[in-house]
């Protein structure tokens, strides 16, 4: 589990195709020396877990799954990256829960300055949009963020100057791929109110309100 607050930016020190997916080696010495074998890090959202590495790098396999869900694979020697270690239990949640599970994959449509912060419009699919909500959360490549604004098929973030300096979103044009991870607990409620054969409430009535005592 993370929290959406980049604590490293890392660069991608070689990248190469395996039988199993592919492998990444990321420069980092802060994150390096931090993470243990087997430990959990998010890479540019994904999560992602650390097979190897010196004082200055650690690798890091990527499944199948997850290169067809991420822009991963996009990625070439000396792009940067963002990088959150797993978060610790008792730790300030100063995000949001994220879980490093991609849901799609976006793209920056435009920007804009707005006083101090950068407004970016982001193109998102339905997968997505559907748990898009005016001031809720989202992850961007890793980056928790508020939503300032919800359009068909795109929102807009505030980038302030702080966010700016410590991640890589500014340095993305339009046209460059997001990773992007809707409110998990947006995904929850929906399936709890969800009808199926598998427990799902169904829609919300007078009548379940009342059953759970909100009325």
């Amino acid at each position: 589990m993370f929290t959406g607050i980049i604590e490293h930016v890392g660069t991608m020190d070689s990248v190469r195709a395996t039988p199993d997916g592919g492998r990444l080696s990321i420069r980092s010495p802060e994150a390096a020396g931090e993470l243990g074998e087997g430990d959990s890090v998010a890479v540019n959202g994904a999560c992602l877990t650390k097979v190897g590495g010196d004082e200055e790098t650690f690798t890091v396999d990527v499944s199948p799954e997850s290169l067809k869900k991420t822009n991963l694979g996009a990625l070439r020697k000396g792009d940067p990256v963002n990088l959150e270690l797993a978060m610790r239990l008792g730790a300030r949640l100063g995000g949001h829960m994220v879980s490093g599970h991609v849901d799609a994959v976006g793209r920056i449509e435009d920007r804009r300055t707005e006083g101090d912060s950068e407004i970016v419009a982001i193109q998102a699919p339905p997968e997505v949009m559907r748990y898009v909500v005016s001031k809720g959360s989202v992850a961007v490549d890793g980056i928790s963020l508020t939503i300032a604004e919800r359009e068909t098929g795109r929102f807009r973030v505030a980038i302030i100057p702080h966010t700016a300096l410590k991640t890589t979103l500014l340095l993305k044009k339009p046209g460059d791929s997001v990773n992007l991870e809707a409110d998990l607990i947006g995904k929850y409620v929906e399936r709890l109110l969800t009808p199926d054969s598998e427990g799902g409430r169904g829609e919300m009535t007078k009548e379940f309100l009342i059953e759970n005592g909100y009325a």
